[in-house]
């Protein structure tokens, strides 16, 4: 299951995600969590793990204001995951600069 779930991460742009926000299947995962973890654990029903990560603030859906900047900034990018029916993202961490 998680090698399925890794063969659809990658970058996308912003309006490759518009789609999903308008049937409200995007989720912001935190940071602090691996991005395969929270995919298995959604595709297991592991209601337990994901209500914790509710609960901490580690997952929620994109706020009126995320949706305004992201749609102010043509450039940005998010990392993201696909467990049906939702979307799992990430903003890529930040190249350095050479």
């Amino acid at each position: 299951m998680r090698e399925r779930i890794a063969e659809t991460l990658g970058d996308v742009h912003w309006s490759d995600l518009r789609a999903h926000l308008a049937r409200d299947a995007v989720i912001i995962v935190d940071d602090a969590l691996d991005l395969l973890d929270v995919g298995v654990a959604l595709a297991k029903n592991d209601v337990a793990s994901v209500d914790a990560w509710i609960r901490a603030g580690k997952l929620q859906k994109p706020t009126t204001e995320d949706l305004t900047r992201w749609s102010l900034d043509t450039s940005a990018r998010f990392l993201s995951a696909i467990v049906q029916p939702f979307v799992l993202i990430r903003r890529p961490p930040a190249k350095a600069l050479s």
